[in-house]
């Protein structure tokens, strides 16, 4: 069972944060903490990481005994991972659409890769011919009510999807796919949910919920795991 929690940009800036955030998604039970490169990443824009900042977020990590990942956006943002040997990727549903050519550069270095399926057809995966790839079923709506997961797999053993990337209030419906056999949940991750610098932070786990959700996770997957 892995556990994503998907920082992204709930640092609002303040990249100090970031190693509190990666310390607090520890302590919850997360196994990676992620990160956005390329995305809203201009000089003055939130989410500006310049190369030494990053390396210390990848180090803040390694202290904490937490897996660094970051989606990657543009090509620069790839150029950037490179620079830190950054050793397993996430693709975002959006970059599945539009730069479909990065993804496969991505892929070719043959390290492990997630990929969400928020904006593309579920049933035709792309990037098949491919083995280092966790696809993760998605709806790529903030926030994602119940009413729009109907068509969430009933049954993720038998399905094309290794889990679930989580736009929803809460955990239940995280909680609900592992009921229902997915091995691999992202879910959004802050300190304040009423923060307001941007739409993320409602539709996040606090810490205390992430690993309520861990815990009780990590419970129920064990219990599939033996037949129960």
């Amino acid at each position: 069972m892995i556990f994503i929690a998907e920082i992204g940009l709930n640092h609002n800036g303040n990249l100090d944060l970031c190693h509190e955030l990666i310390r607090q998604a520890k302590l919850a039970g997360a196994d990676i903490a992620k990160f956005q490169l390329g995305w809203r990443a201009k000089k003055d824009e939130i989410n500006h990481i310049p190369l030494e900042a990053l390396k210390q977020i990848v180090e803040s990590c390694n202290y904490y005994d937490i897996q660094f990942m970051a989606s990657i956006f543009n090509e620069e943002a790839f150029e950037l991972s490179k620079k830190i040997n950054q050793d397993k990727f996430k693709i975002a549903s959006r970059t599945v659409v539009d730069n479909p050519a990065l993804v496969e550069k991505i892929l070719n270095l043959n390290k492990p890769t997630f990929i969400s399926l928020g904006m593309s057809d579920k049933e035709n995966l792309p990037f098949k011919e491919y083995d280092n790839v966790h696809y993760l079923w998605c709806k790529s709506k903030y926030p994602t009510f119940p009413s729009d997961l109907v068509d969430l797999p009933k049954d993720f053993k038998n399905s094309k999807f290794d889990g679930y990337s989580d736009h929803s209030i809460g955990i239940e419906i995280p909680l609900t796919a592992i009921t229902r056999g997915a091995k691999i949940i992202e879910k959004h991750f802050t300190l304040d949910k009423s923060d307001t610098t941007i739409r993320d932070h409602s539709l996040s786990a606090t810490p205390d919920e992430f690993r309520t959700m861990t815990t009780i996770g990590r419970n129920i997957f064990k219990n599939n795991s033996i037949g129960v």
